[in-house]
């Protein structure tokens, strides 16, 4: 199994609990007051970690003839020129989340964006699926010695490959992030049986980054056995902004953290009887009883026996072992029968 990998204290890995992040993107539209209220919000949800984007647009980007896709009414340049977060106000996040305890992540988005949030202090690195390909970059990042969180959306097997085999002799503190880049992703497109794909041909921890408008893929992915979740949030879902679609509220959040800790107490493998099962197992299961009276010294027959509640008397496996048996003693009808009672 993969190693486990701390984040800021924190234990990531087969025998730890899931890791949520709660993707704050550029939800908040550079507004501070905003973010800080995506902060206290993920806090009070029960995620782990609330993650940024740093966004130098002219390190990141040209100026003009950058495709548009369906999720932006404006120009990505124009529009990260008018939203992105400056270093500073991260910097204030940063201390903000300290102060709240809860872990402030952040996804670079060029190289002076990395060694800027190096500077600061990050405790990982979250890699957007645009940039698992960018291996120059990366190769950078990997030289902080820090974990690496790297979603694959849009990404083939042999690209996925090449930067595994890239990064790994430089920072082995890698964690592949499952991940569909539609905006919203299709239900049908995310494929969770990936999860345990990447963990077996890596021999990674993996996790799942959810871009579906709602909860329920990434419930389903703690259970194929994702240790890291990252789950878009915005503070109303009818505010604007490239990742509305794919966003949820606070109050889903709080869900998505509930029902991924019910689901990671139901996923042991060991099967057992436990405690609270024995006294219904006592009722519900079936004893060897009597259909009619046999006197003492009658060989039962199929015809004066069968099987009922409760389980407290012979087992009901055991029926063919009481037919052919001699009556020790007069039974009386609907009895359950012992042992002592059969010669």
């Amino acid at each position: 199994m993969p190693k486990q990998i701390i984040i800021a204290g924190r234990r990531i890995g087969p025998d730890a609990r899931c890791f949520v992040i709660a993707e704050a993107c550029d939800n908040h539209l550079g507004n501070m007051d905003a973010a800080k209220e995506m902060v206290r919000q993920a806090k009070a949800a029960g995620a782990d970690a609330i993650k940024f984007q740093h966004h130098l647009p002219d390190e990141e980007m040209l100026r003009e003839g950058v495709p548009m896709s369906a999720n932006f009414n404006m120009p990505l340049y124009e529009f990260l020129q008018r939203y992105a977060l400056t270093l500073d106000q991260h910097r204030e996040l940063l201390r903000y989340c300290n102060e709240l305890g809860i872990l402030y992540l952040c996804t670079p988005f060029s190289r002076k964006a990395a060694e800027e949030l190096e500077e600061m202090g990050v405790a990982a690195f979250k890699i957007g699926s645009g940039e698992l390909t960018d291996l120059p970059t990366l190769k950078v990042i990997a030289r902080f010695g820090k974990p690496m969180i790297l979603s694959t959306g849009m990404a083939e097997w042999e690209e996925i490959d090449e930067t595994v085999e890239t990064l790994r002799p430089i920072n082995d503190q890698l964690i592949l992030m499952n991940c569909v880049s539609e905006y919203p992703a299709k239900h049908c497109d995310v494929n969770l049986g990936v999860i345990a794909q990447l963990e077996q041909r890596y021999d990674l921890i993996v996790g799942h980054s959810d871009h579906t408008p709602d909860i329920y893929t990434s419930i389903a992915a703690v259970a194929r056995g994702a240790k890291l979740l990252e789950k878009h949030i915005i503070l109303d879902r009818r505010q604007p902004g490239p990742d509305q679609a794919v966003s949820i509220e606070p109050y889903e959040l709080a869900e998505l953290v509930k029902a991924t800790r019910r689901v990671e107490e139901a996923c042991g493998a060991e099967k057992s009887v436990h405690e609270m099962e024995r006294p219904i197992r006592e009722w519900a299961h079936r004893s060897v009883v009597s259909l009619c009276p046999i006197p003492k010294g009658t060989k039962i027959s199929s015809a004066m026996v069968w099987t009922k509640r409760p389980g407290t008397g012979i087992p009901a496996r055991d029926l063919e072992n009481v037919v052919e048996r001699i009556a020790a003693r007069d039974i009386p009808q609907d009895h359950l029968i012992r042992w002592d009672e059969l010669a």
